[in-house]
């Protein structure tokens, strides 16, 4: 009888798993036939495990033979491998040099096993506009001589060195320029990742040496702000950051002007290089203003480092600096730790974040409402759904005003934008709120072109939070020049986007109201209730539309017809004339 308790019955019990069973079967008697006999022993194990967490429905959609020609293809590939770094090769598959043939572009990898191997690949084959068909990525037990030769190959043993052993395909790439570029990158990537990896102790050691050294900071710093920091950095390193570079520098005045310089062999992780150290190019390039941030006595700067990851998660990295004292409280350098938040920041409880209760607490108590009031619990529940991100880069002030507005938006379907510039004037951060029902792809992609233009970006990243509120909220990041600092009018940016993100019918009820009065753009409401046809909106100005509706309010049984002969605006000179009935 049927065990239907068991929730994976139907899943192994299904047809299509029982053809992918008795496939594989016949796929390992094929691989063995097409390997090297040194290794006709070893291919019904890895036959087994290579194809185990494939979709049965894409494995039973290619026949043995070209699974068999892969697994071949693949353990060729594997056969000579030392531990240290990526094998790496990018190809389109042929039966003369592969053994199997598909419509793809295929990436294939031999590593040692580590964190962020498949998903750092698949972002950089993303990033490069290519898109990812199928992903194979098994573990293995090996065994190799001492010439890197492969001996045996089984399942993972816990205590035993494993290597990945990865198989990605891609759309189709036809220029050879493309796939050596796309392999360089990929190999660029793992290169990353495995200096990560490596450096993570090491990295979490320096969190600690930091701690320990903080005695100049005492002569500078409030001691409030001093022990916040320290809880802020031992919470970081409680599994709430994924360390992926750290460098030290040292803050020195030549020629009058303060310079910072790398301090030699200091770097770990994606930042190891350069390990001779030398000035660093993009402080010497900031204006004299922001470079003077360097000597301000606050303890931890946190924002956004001017370069994506390449490990784990797109997006650009995230930096914690942590200055450095003399004994006598003057800055003397900075410690930079980059790499990104994990999931568990992002969803913990703000009162539980040192640095975010603090700020979350000023706000509130600011306000002065009770905590168990209507607005105050509203407030909360603005601070806890703020972006992360903004709420561990924004000052307490910002952060008071910025929520107030918010609050004071409520559920009223309306278009509030918040602009705060980065520290270093690296990016601007735009919080945009609009009616939900007015947001699309359309509008996104107009904010991003318009605020691009206003600020004179170079690119732009963005997070959109759609909920069963009223409002959409659009985050756009626009990254800038530090030199081009733009003073930028809100309200009238507010009013550009307001009126980018409004419907087309939304704006001809505006026209009625401001040309006939509210009662009458009620009336057009009424008389209205259907959408107007789309090929009507994109071929008709909300002015022509508020023609057309006086036109048609005119019509009676005794004139059951309106026309009008007329000039498009513009086209006098050609003798174009339109007809409107």
């Amino acid at each position: 009888m049927a065990d239907f308790k068991n929730p994976h019955f139907s899943l192994m019990t299904s047809p299509a798993e029982k053809k992918k069973a008795s496939q594989i079967a016949e796929v390992a008697k094929l691989t063995a036939s097409k390997v090297a006999p040194a290794h006709k022993a070893l291919a019904s194990a890895f036959v087994s495990r290579f194809y185990r967490d494939v979709d049965a429905d894409e494995f039973n959609a290619r026949d043995a033979t070209s699974w068999a020609g892969l697994a071949a293809s693949h353990i060729a590939f594997g056969t000579e491998f030392k531990s240290g770094a990526a094998k790496i090769r990018v190809f389109n598959p042929t039966l003369t040099d592969h053994r199997w043939t598909a419509p793809v572009t295929v990436a294939e990898f031999i590593n040692d096993d580590m964190p962020f191997l498949v998903d750092s690949i698949a972002m950089e084959i993303n990033r490069m506009g290519f898109g990812v068909q199928l992903v194979v990525h098994p573990l293995y037990a090996a065994e190799r001589d001492a010439n890197g030769q492969l001996v045996n190959l089984s399942d993972p043993v816990q205590g035993q060195k494993l290597e990945s052993w990865i198989h990605v395909e891609t759309d189709r790439i036809t220029d050879p320029d493309r796939m050596q570029e796309l392999a360089k990158n990929l190999e660029r990537v793992l290169g990353d990742v495995r200096a990560a990896v490596t450096d993570w102790k090491a990295m979490s050691a320096r969190v600690e040496e930091t701690l320990n050294g903080m005695a100049g900071a005492a002569k500078a710093v409030q001691l409030t702000e001093l022990d916040e920091a320290r809880d802020f950095l031992r919470w970081v390193a409680d599994s709430h950051f994924t360390f992926l570079g750290c460098r030290d520098y040292e803050l020195k005045s030549e020629n009058g002007a303060d310079q910072l310089f790398m301090v030699p062999k200091s770097g770990l992780g994606i930042l190891r290089h350069p390990e001779h150290g030398g000035p660093s190019k993009s402080f010497s390039e900031l204006p004299d203003d922001i470079r003077a941030l360097a000597r301000k006595p606050n303890l931890l700067v946190l924002t956004k480092a001017n370069s994506r990851s390449t490990v784990h998660r797109a997006g650009y990295l995230d930096y914690i600096g942590v200055k450095r004292f003399d004994d006598a409280g003057n800055v003397i350098g900075e410690r930079r730790f980059i790499g990104l938040y994990t999931s568990s920041a992002y969803h913990a409880d703000p009162a539980d974040i040192p640095l975010l209760r603090r700020k979350v607490a000023a706000v509130l108590a600011k306000t002065g409402f009770p905590p168990a009031s209507h607005a105050g619990k509203n407030l909360v529940s603005i601070l806890d759904g703020y972006p992360r991100d903004e709420l561990f880069q924004i000052g307490e002030e910002e952060l008071f005003d910025n929520a107030m507005g918010i609050l004071h938006l409520g559920e009223r379907s309306r278009t509030r934008v918040f602009v705060r510039r980065d520290i270093y004037g690296r990016f601007y951060s735009c919080l945009i709120y609009l009616p939900r029902e007015n947001y699309n792809t359309e509008v996104r992609l107009k904010l991003q072109d318009m605020l691009m233009k206003t600020f004179n970006g170079t690119s732009t990243d963005f997070n959109v939070q759609l909920s069963d509120s009223v409002l959409a909220r659009v985050h756009l990041l626009v990254r800038t020049s530090p030199a081009s600092a733009i003073q930028v009018d809100v309200k009238s940016l507010e009013q550009q986007i307001t009126a980018t993100v409004r419907r087309w019918e939304e704006g001809v009820f505006a026209l009625v109201v401001a040309n006939a009065g509210e009662e009458a753009a009620n009336q057009a409401r009424r008389e209205y209730v259907l959408p107007f046809p789309a090929a009507y909106t994109e071929a008709t100005g909300p002015e022509q539309a508020v023609a057309d509706f006086n036109a048609a309010r005119t019509l009676t049984d005794a004139s059951p017809i309106s026309m009008t002969l007329y000039h498009e605006p513009g086209q006098r000179a050609r003798n174009a004339l339109r007809f409107r009935l």
